[in-house]
């Protein structure tokens, strides 16, 4: 059988986990193949250090594509991170030129988090991603980002069925399926709400809460459930293998006396419990 593989298109920051350092090995522990294109290189991410280099690549991105486009290279995803504004559209046209018939599109938001947007993004911002989140398959923002692309307040307070109108709305924009990540219906839990626009069915997966911020487990969460699914699993299925894999590698982190939570979480200690998760797929077919 032909190896799968999944383009991605984010930042590779060289220190912290996060973009690309998260992506390739997350993906390709999956025995799925990992096809980066970085669109900036950054000495370190950029939450919790005062200061980085930056190097942007967005005048590589589409001869990058060109070349590709000689030797007929076929993705069964692509799936999209942290993008610069100015990037966007030309994001858009890479994937109207390489996603085939069957390519799943997932777009990751990547662009505001506790009720705010990330430094150096605007409301511009946020109407470009409205475009790139119309061309998807699946969207997995959290939940600041889906309340500046439904142009709701991201400091307010919702819950469950305001959490189900953000996904019709999302869907609404595009995509089949949309994912909100990081919710909690109360103090102990904290999981996961889906919708299929296909089936009109919601569902959620909740587990214990880990109390804090952990840098980089969106991109975590991303990474694993695009592996899933193009591994085989449903949405819900893949959802469940994610979450429950971001969750083992906060875990394992807290399991340190004194972990350094500025280079995001040790999800390597994690990856043996995602591979034999996705793995399972060949033995229940």
């Amino acid at each position: 059988m032909k190896q799968k593989r999944i383009l991605t298109i984010q930042d590779y920051s060289c220190l912290g986990r996060c973009s690309l350092t998260v992506a390739l090995p997350v993906i390709s522990a999956c025995g799925i193949e990992c096809v980066g294109i970085p669109t900036a290189v950054l000495s370190n991410h950029t939450a919790g250090f005062a200061s980085w280099t930056y190097a942007d690549l967005t005048e590589y991105l589409l001869p990058t594509v060109d070349h590709w486009q000689d030797y007929n290279h076929e993705f069964d995803a692509i799936y999209t991170g942290y993008l610069g504004t100015d990037q966007i559209s030309i994001v858009l046209e890479i994937i109207h030129r390489l996603a085939k018939e069957g390519t799943t599109v997932l777009v990751d938001p990547a662009f505001a988090d506790s009720g705010k947007l990330y430094p150096g993004f605007d409301h511009r911002h946020v109407e470009m991603m409205k475009r790139l989140v119309g061309e998807s398959d699946i969207v997995v923002p959290n939940l600041t980002e889906a309340c500046f692309l439904l142009g709701k307040d991201p400091e307010g307070h919702y819950g469950r069925k305001d959490f189900e109108g953000f996904l019709i709305g999302l869907t609404d924009l595009g995509p089949e399926e949309a994912v909100l990540s990081g919710l909690s219906f109360d103090n102990d839990e904290v999981g996961c709400l889906m919708y299929s626009k296909k089936t009109g069915r919601f569902s959620s997966y909740m587990t214990e809460s880990y109390r804090g911020a952990y840098h980089g487990t969106g991109d975590l969460f991303a990474s694993s459930l695009v592996a899933a699914k193009v591994a085989g699993f449903s949405l819900e299925e893949a959802v469940c293998i994610a979450h429950d894999f971001v969750h083992l590698s906060i875990g394992k982190t807290l399991e340190d006396k004194e972990p350094d939570l500025y280079y995001g979480v040790e999800f390597e200690k994690a990856l043996p419990a995602l591979v034999h998760a996705v793995a399972s797929k060949g033995t229940k077919e």
